[in-house]
């Protein structure tokens, strides 16, 4: 029975819903926390946009790998089913993009689902983000928790909260959902919204209205529509063939430049600025402008928090506790250090000595391609394990 509800979940995901309706089950419990996903412009926003992308794209420059640490030692992604899962972890997306995915749900909402598929033994086989309108959490009298996704094209969807990667920030007020961006940011936006739309009309304006008549008395507004009518017939329409024009002292003319630019309102600055300070990015940051000590603060703040909750969630959803107790876990790494000066990768050549780098690694860091054999750790003689066994058959330490 378990495997069949799982097929249909699998199946509306997918939007192959059978035409019997929505898959629905019987509460115990009617009460639960509800979750409603905005509806409003934040994603076409681009200050919005801007602000949250590098964020995503850092997120999704992690690389998840499968570590298990037991007596005989660290071993990197033992599993192949497990390593194709990070990989690939559905037809449709890389691992890159899914960690992408998530981070803009997570950026936008302060939630972000993905589904588990498992196979008939349980072990997670792929894995799908979940673009839902509403999520209900159920809870029932056994204890178990449950997500009902209302998803975009009218589907439902109800699976237990194991089967769930949920990635959640300002978790405050809900025991199971983060906090929404919406009751923050829509003052923002509005004032974001207002101040465009002047620019739009200053701009349409200044494209239309090219001559401005100042006249030197006061005159009805019948004459001063014949006036403007006069002028226009005569200097702004191809009827003058003759090419010349004459002043009329009755009035001045003062010609309005097309001004395809509108610099920004103190205002507008200072709602960008706090936009950017609520996703926690700056100028320097979007722009990449940042020098290596500006990037380095900024993920150590941002992108590090992300990552130590994906890897938990993953490594709590995709093993058992008895797994976990045997040394298996995800972990979110960041194998990326372009953003290093020059003279910081130099240096790493010293790792490199002591083994703690491979040469490949270093390689990777400078942007170069891999050496036949580069994946070994290598040590220079001077930096040797020191064996002390062999040092007290020779007399012990020197100076001791």
């Amino acid at each position: 029975m378990k495997e069949v509800r799982e097929l249909k979940w699998w199946q509306r995901l997918r939007g192959r819903a059978s035409d019997d309706g929505p898959l629905s089950i019987k509460l115990i419990s009617d009460r639960g926390d509800w979750y409603q996903a905005w509806s409003g412009n934040l994603y076409r926003s681009d200050v919005v946009r801007s602000a949250i992308r590098p964020k995503v794209k850092a997120f999704g420059k992690l690389i998840a790998m499968h570590i298990r640490e037991g007596p005989d030692g660290i071993k990197v992604n033992p599993d192949a089913y497990l390593r194709f899962l990070l990989e690939e972890p559905n037809p449709y997306s890389s691992g890159q993009m899914l960690q992408e995915k998530l981070a803009t749900q997570l950026q936008l909402n302060n939630n972000a689902f993905a589904l588990i598929y498992r196979d008939e033994n349980g072990y997670p086989v792929q894995l799908y983000p979940i673009s839902a309108i509403r999520v209900e959490a159920i809870r029932k009298d056994s204890g178990s928790l449950s997500l009902k996704f209302w998803l975009p094209r009218g589907q439902m969807m109800t699976v237990p909260y194991e089967d769930v990667i949920h990635l959640r920030d300002d978790y405050n007020d809900n025991d199971i959902f983060g906090s929404p961006k919406a009751d923050a940011l829509e003052s923002l936006l509005e004032i974001m919204n207002a101040a465009d739309k002047s620019i739009v009309n200053a701009v349409k304006t200044s494209a239309t209205i090219r001559w401005i008549m100042k006249f030197k008395q006061s005159l009805k507004k019948s004459d001063r529509e014949l006036q403007i009518s006069e002028f226009a017939e005569s200097y702004l329409t191809l009827n003058n063939e003759d090419g010349v024009a004459y002043s009329d002292p009755r009035y001045d003319l003062e010609q309005v430049k097309p001004n395809s630019y509108v610099p920004p309102t103190p205002l507008q600055k200072e709602t960008v600025n706090r936009i950017y300070s609520f996703f926690g990015v700056n100028e320097n940051i979007v722009q990449a402008k940042y020098d290596e000590d500006d990037w380095t603060a900024w993920y150590e703040a941002e992108v590090e928090p992300l990552a130590f909750q994906a890897a938990g969630e993953m490594t709590r959803k995709y093993f058992t506790r008895r797994e976990r107790g045997f040394g298996n876990r995800i972990t979110l790494d960041s194998g990326d250090l372009s953003f290093a000066s020059m003279n910081t990768k130099l240096q790493l050549m010293q790792m490199v000595d002591r083994g703690a780098m491979t040469p490949n690694e270093w390689r990777r860091v400078m942007n170069l391609p891999p050496i036949e054999g580069g994946d070994k750790a290598i040590r220079r003689l001077d930096t040797a394990v020191v064996d002390e066994s062999s040092d007290k058959a020779k007399g012990g330490v020197k100076g001791a």
